[in-house]
């Protein structure tokens, strides 16, 4: 049997096991199991185009408070189903990214790092101040939904939605030149890569998933402010997960944002003081100690065939 067979089988496997949870478990960790899949999409999404093409962002939080308020604001203003509303938040949030994309993919290393971090503080600020829509500091609340397993099934079927689209990207020639363009982009436009189209692509595809999650998000708590929507430990939070996981990875971020929320739930539970620090000492721990994350130290083990693209 097929490495690829086995692999099939045992997320199917997975994915029929986790169809049933919400049945069977109480509902605090039928919460915790939402936000941990909102991390597995947020990493992937990150992935797509900093674990791919080498550009690091820290700023993919404007992305997903642009989905979170568009959302919002369209089930609150204009009774729009809140299906359609997540997936308006994650179309404005690729609309929006288009064009800045051509903009600050221009610049590389922490150049972008910078320019993305201050994009999410600037919407950060347009929330806070624009009060007549967006209620700044207030925040806005929305109809609470009442239905945990609705909640569930929108963040997995999205979180399983991102990791195929991030397989297919992976295994795919448009893959194969993001990668090209994250190990020399000079060679790769000398060999006739569009360069910036694949770039600002990636970067859409990976600006439309967290507008989507932001939307769930609003609608799941029933209850958005600019501080929690576009808060830099959010942006932080992708990194890192990616990072410990293995970026540029499919599996990498998985691991990561299952690993690195459960830690955090620990952290968040017992010393909520002490959770940002925790965050920005593991962040140096990983880039000294983990550069390719534990997919990598798997692959140093021999646990994981070192030719294996996952």
């Amino acid at each position: 049997m097929s490495g690829r067979i086995v692999v099939t089988i045992a997320g199917l496997a997975l994915l029929a096991a986790l169809a049933v949870l919400p049945f069977v478990f109480p509902s605090y960790r039928i919460a915790f199991l939402v936000t941990t899949f909102m991390y597995i999409a947020l990493a992937s999404s990150w992935n797509i185009v900093s674990g791919y093409t080498g550009y690091i962002s820290f700023g993919h939080a404007a992305f997903f408070g642009l989905g979170a308020y568009t959302a919002a604001l369209l089930i609150l203003r204009l009774d729009v189903h809140w299906v359609l509303a997540v997936l308006a938040g994650g179309l404005l949030a690729a609309v929006v990214a288009a064009p800045l994309g051509f903009i600050l993919l221009r610049l590389r290393g922490p150049y972008f790092t910078i320019s993305m971090l201050g994009l999410s503080v600037a919407l950060q600020i347009v929330a806070l101040s624009w009060t007549s829509l967006t209620r700044g500091g207030s925040g806005l609340n929305l109809p609470p939904t009442l239905n945990l397993t609705q909640s569930y099934f929108a963040m997995g079927l999205t979180t399983v939605t991102v990791v195929l689209v991030s397989y297919r990207i992976l295994t795919s020639r448009y893959g194969l030149r993001l990668i090209a363009i994250r190990e020399d982009e000079a060679a790769a436009e000398s060999m006739g890569i569009d360069t910036t189209l694949h770039k600002v692509s990636a970067f859409v595809i990976s600006a439309f998933f967290p507008g989507v999650l932001g939307g769930i998000y609003a609608w799941y708590l029933a209850y958005i402010d600019p501080t929690s929507v576009f808060r830099p430990i959010l942006s932080v939070g992708m990194v890192i997960m990616a990072m410990f996981g293995g970026a540029g990875t499919v599996i990498g971020p998985i691991i990561g944002g299952l690993v690195l929320s459960a830690i955090a739930e620990a952290f968040w539970a017992r010393l909520p003081e002490l959770h940002q620090g925790a965050f920005g000492l593991l962040i140096v721990v990983v880039v000294l100690f983990m550069p390719g994350g534990v997919v990598n130290l798997l692959r140093g083990r021999r646990l994981v065939p070192r030719g294996w693209r996952l």
